[in-house]
């Protein structure tokens, strides 16, 4: 459900008070007004918009079997939100499923009010089954397309969608007006129940390693290539000559994703809810958590064409992941026969070919134009510089680490620390009552602990081993940040790491492969046009370097996309402070928080308490 009302009266308020000035003054007021008045026209024509996310288990048959699966409006992918750019969006999402969770508005900076931004445990806490929760999303800079998730778990798999946020009124595309407009949404499914299936993984002694995918999924079909399938296949019909700008969405829980057309070309116009400088390709690659923007240009003989999405894998085995390909497929509409099966793009590359993922990784960059401008932080203005490594890890409890620690054969880390949530207390919630212990420590390090070459499988102890903890970074306001994401190969664990930071969008001013060199690497920096994104690729052995401005007061999460990274460890936390006046301040919260007392917090629990209750 979703319906909006506008906000207007600022300037019709100014405009009375010019009618009532003297002539003497009424020249300087004119100048005046003609400098301000396209802001407040701005502001009077934002729109309010209100949306209700209903959240329960609904039925759903893929791959010959059934399933119950945690969704949002009974759909798969869930629900799309409309805006414009500005514009402040209500989402009232009520949990009628068996176990708390939250909703991140990923892409979305919400400017000063990190209170509706979603990470679990980091800015609220679950919201509890039987209750519900009202999310402020403030959107700003953002121009695009960008998108919504659970960020509990694995909860995304299932509850996600897209946000698409048009331009402002009065303002337009910069690229000619497509004539029409579809989201594609990427997609992981996993047969059974996947909570269950990831809990059960992460129990102590268990042999189950956390789960692979079972198929990929368009739009929530996997396509005529699975079992099944074949007639629920997900098509787009289009007319010859038409432009369809298509919004792309990966929201796929572990795998990046070449995607492409057959005999058609694709024009990227934007990502991450920022324009780019137009790339022409045969295909295009989207790591987990990036949106698109692409122009697709139906200009080929009337027929049918598979739209087709293959995992880009960049570890060194070619087992152990979905080899299946995803399929939709684009139908021209017209007065034409063809009894042969659609098209195939022959140009969709393999799973394991990174050249052809980083030539088109190269070639992004920022519009950077007079509209759109950037505004990259100068070498000068840097205040805290940082070097992060991202390693796979092991975990071995010394006695000083307590009971409650486990020994765990598999974990990841950030600077050798591997994160773990609080559990009875949001980090937003303590940091607002001045309260650190023991909900998190802010001692979270500008450098790796160690330094040896990070992409020859070290394993030694030193490298290895690494330690739990909630550590937190701690930023004065308006601070410039340099970081260097170093991929390391610790443990043969070397592969692609898309690091997303809540809160902020930062300028990617280089990628490279192997160990970062800090005299040669910073010479061949971007800085006129460099891509301005909330979520980028660490290569497989090798090095991100990004910018940003702290400007964002508040606590904001930061972390691998790859959720099976994340379960085990590879995050963070910036707090940034408040900047000194009401303006450059974190706003207070919300009367109403979800409560951190979520009694029903396993899957496992909760189908167990549900039957005991029916059988009461």
């Amino acid at each position: 459900m979703h319906y909006f009302t506008n906000r207007r009266g600022r300037l019709t308020t100014i405009m009375k008070s010019l009618n009532s000035s003297s002539s003497v003054m009424l020249p300087r007021i004119l100048v005046f007004a003609s400098l301000i008045l396209p802001f407040f026209v701005c502001m009077a024509l934002a729109e309010v918009h209100y949306y209700d996310f209903i959240v329960k288990e609904v039925n759903f048959t893929r791959l010959c079997q059934n399933k119950l699966m945690l969704v949002v409006n009974e759909s798969y992918p869930g629900p799309a939100i409309r805006a414009r750019k500005g514009d402040t969006i209500y989402v009232n999402v009520y949990n009628q499923g068996f176990y708390g969770f939250t909703i991140h508005w990923h892409g979305v900076k919400q400017p000063r009010n990190p209170w509706f931004d979603g990470p679990e445990y980091v800015t609220q806490c679950p919201i509890a089954p039987g209750t519900n929760f009202t999310y402020q999303v403030q959107l700003s800079k953002e121009e695009g397309t960008v998108w919504w998730h659970a960020h509990s778990d694995w909860t995304r798999a299932s509850v996600h969608g897209a946000i698409v946020v048009l331009p402002a009124l009065g303002t337009a595309f910069p690229f000619p007006e497509p004539d029409e407009e579809e989201i594609i949404v990427f997609g992981s499914w996993y047969l059974g129940n996947l909570r269950e299936r990831v809990e059960e993984s992460l129990q102590p002694g268990s042999t189950e390693t956390l789960p692979q995918s079972d198929a990929y999924t368009i739009n929530g079909q996997p396509g005529d290539f699975l079992p099944c399938s074949i007639n629920a296949t997900w098509r787009r019909k289009v007319d010859h000559g038409k432009t369809y700008l298509l919004r792309l969405v990966n929201a796929n829980i572990d795998a990046e994703f070449f995607f492409a057309i057959a005999e058609h070309n694709l024009t990227v116009v934007g990502l991450d809810g920022a324009y780019t400088k137009p790339i022409n390709a045969r295909y295009i690659v989207v790591t987990p958590g990036q949106t698109m923007d692409v122009l697709l240009y139906a200009n080929s003989t009337p027929g049918l064409y598979y739209m087709a999405g293959r995992q880009y894998l960049s570890t060194t085995s070619d087992t152990g992941f979905d080899h299946m390909n995803a399929t939709a497929i684009l139908q021209y509409n017209g007065n034409y026969t063809t009894t042969d099966a659609p098209l195939f793009p022959e140009h969709l590359p393999m799973y394991m070919s990174q050249a052809e993922a980083f030539n088109f990784t190269n070639q992004i960059r920022s519009l950077a134009s007079p509209e759109h401008p950037v505004n990259v932080p100068k070498e000068s203005e840097i205040t805290t510089r940082m070097f992060i490594t991202a390693s796979m890890n092991s975990l071995y409890c010394a006695p000083d680490l307590g009971p409650t620690c486990v020994n765990i054969s598999f974990a990841t880390s950030v600077n050798n620390i591997s994160w773990v949530n609080p559990t009875t207390d949001s980090i937003l919630q303590a940091y607002y009552r001045n309260i650190s212990n023991p909900i998190y420590e802010t001692d979270f390090p500008d450098q790796a602990p160690t330094y040896f070459n990070f992409t020859d499988g070290g394993t030694t102890m030193s490298t290895v081993l690494t330690v739990q903890g909630t550590k937190v970074k701690v930023l004065d306001y308006n601070e410039t940040v340099e970081i260097v994401f170093q991929g390391t190969n610790v443990m043969g664990g070397a592969v692609n790491h898309p690091m997303h930071l809540h809160g902020h969008s930062f300028y990617v001013l280089g990628f490279g492969f192997g160990p970062f060199d800090p005299v040669k690497d910073p010479k061949g920096y971007n800085l006129v046009d460099p891509p301005y994104v909330a979520t980028f690729v660490t290569p497989k052995n090798g090095w991100l370097t990004i910018r940003f401005v702290a400007d964002n007061p508040g606590v904001w999460f930061w972390h691998c996309h790859v959720e099976r990274h994340m379960t085990w460890g590879m995050e963070a936390a910036f707090i940034i402070k408040d900047g000194g006046t009401a303006e450059t301040s974190m706003l207070p919260p919300p009367a109403q928080m979800p409560s951190c007392d979520v009694p029903l917090d396993s899957a496992i629990r909760n189908y167990e308490a549900l039957i005991e209750k029916q059988m009461e």
